[in-house]
């Protein structure tokens, strides 16, 4: 049933839950590439043995992703979401699709020529990530907050994913000849296939469900104009009176610095979450963890037991008696995290390996409880327009935080012995 302006009536809420899978689908997407690229760490490190992959991939990365995010943001209200996200997912698709072209043209060799390749497709990567979980996060903030948790329970899924491939390959391939290689090139070649699904749900299935033409068809009312093309991908054109209105109620939109300086705790709560994450994860858990009795298993299991928890994590604030909603609340919980700094130090010093298993499980854990308690409570009681530009901060203060946090985590590097 469709309202006079063509936007689906408020019974609206038909197609919710596939619309939440496909969030799913589309979060796991757009993290899954690059989670496979550290999965692997145990591959590269063994092609390029004094380069640090797992440090300087991620250090590559996160330039290109913080500055593209930065540019689209201050954009955002002129650039066009569907275009944006169809972007991303394909500059996904070739990029992992040339990583496995990269490794058999150089046939599994080390090397400077290789590692260059690999350093220029992670910030492909970067890129791709600053057009889709920005545009991502700003189109889902004009819906119902389900949205959202869904997409970055999917981020979190391309973890899980990623790292239980790890192990199945570890196990599979471990004493034939290659292993390493061959369990590489399945990461990829599924990272790539995912990556191709996404492109097809977001461009042709996504747009036309009813929920999501709903709050397209809302947000349009409301002055956004970064949905005219998703509308029109579902059959909904924006009529004369709407294009009109739009006008007039772009006067009354908050600026960007306006949204800014009102959710400047939200956006710092972001930047501190991952700060102290990305600080640790992946890798102080490479090479700073010392050997224990799981030996070459011990990092896959570490950050395995990061993923499955920041998973589970993601879907908490679903019961709504766990979910931390007050501003103050967020931001002790949130300092009260970088009591983990000395608490990983201590324990890589003097722990056990089950020690440092349950410190990891609990980085992972608020991590993703955190991270989607922020993402949900910020966007409410504003319109349209504001909440895809609110998303789009978020994200920026979100990536900003994930780079200071891989430059501070070479500081675990001091008084190593042979370490740069």
């Amino acid at each position: 049933m469709t309202t006079a302006d063509g936007s689906v009536a408020p019974r609206k809420l038909e197609g919710k839950f596939q619309a939440m899978v496909v969030c799913f689908i589309l979060g796991l997407g757009s993290l899954v590439a690059w989670n496979s690229m550290l999965t692997i760490g145990d591959y590269y490190y063994s092609l390029f043995p004094k380069y640090h992959p797992s440090r300087v991939l991620t250090l590559v990365y996160q330039p290109f992703a913080l500055g593209t995010m930065a540019m689209l943001a201050y954009f955002e209200s002129k650039i066009n979401t569907r275009l944006r996200n169809l972007a991303g997912y394909t500059l996904f698709f070739a990029s992992t699709f040339f990583v496995l072209v990269l490794d058999l043209a150089t046939s599994g060799k080390g090397g400077i020529g290789p590692y260059i390749g690999l350093c220029a497709i992670s910030a492909c990567f970067g890129i791709a990530d600053a057009h889709v979980q920005g545009g991502m996060v700003g189109d889902l903030a004009l819906m119902c907050p389900e949205f959202i948790q869904s997409f970055f329970a999917g981020l979190a899924a391309s973890g899980v994913l990623a790292s239980g491939l790890r192990l199945i390959t570890k196990i599979a391939f471990e004493k034939s000849h290659n292993g390493l290689r061959k369990g590489a090139m399945l990461f990829f070649a599924i990272s790539t296939f995912f990556e191709f699904l996404c492109i097809l749900l977001y461009a042709l299935y996504f747009p036309k469900l009813s929920v999501v033409k709903y709050y397209r068809s809302k947000a349009a009312l409301e002055g956004a104009k970064t949905v005219s093309a998703d509308l029109a991908a579902a059959g909904i054109q924006a009529g004369t009176n709407q294009q009109d209105g739009n006008d007039a109620k772009q006067e009354d939109r908050l600026s960007l610095k306006q949204l800014m300086l009102q959710n400047i705790d939200y956006e710092l709560d972001l930047f501190l979450i991952y700060v102290l994450t990305l600080s640790i994860f992946p890798g102080f858990l490479y090479e700073n963890t010392g050997s224990h009795q799981l030996g070459t298993w011990y990092p896959l299991i570490l950050i395995a037991m990061y993923n499955v928890w920041d998973l589970i994590a993601r879907y908490i604030p679903l019961i709504k008696c766990l979910k931390m909603e007050t501003r103050k609340g967020l931001m002790i919980a949130i300092l009260s995290r970088f009591l983990l700094i000395p608490a990983f130090y201590f324990t890589a010093k003097y722990g056990d390996q089950g020690w440092m298993i349950m410190l990891v499980s609990f980085l992972g854990l608020t991590n993703g409880y955190l991270t989607v308690c922020v993402l949900t409570v910020a966007p409410r009681g504003y319109k349209g327009p504001e909440q895809n530009a609110l998303g789009n901060l978020l994200v920026l203060f979100l990536l900003f935080g994930i780079f200071a946090g891989v430059a501070l985590d070479w500081l675990w590097l001091i008084g190593k012995p042979n370490a740069f």
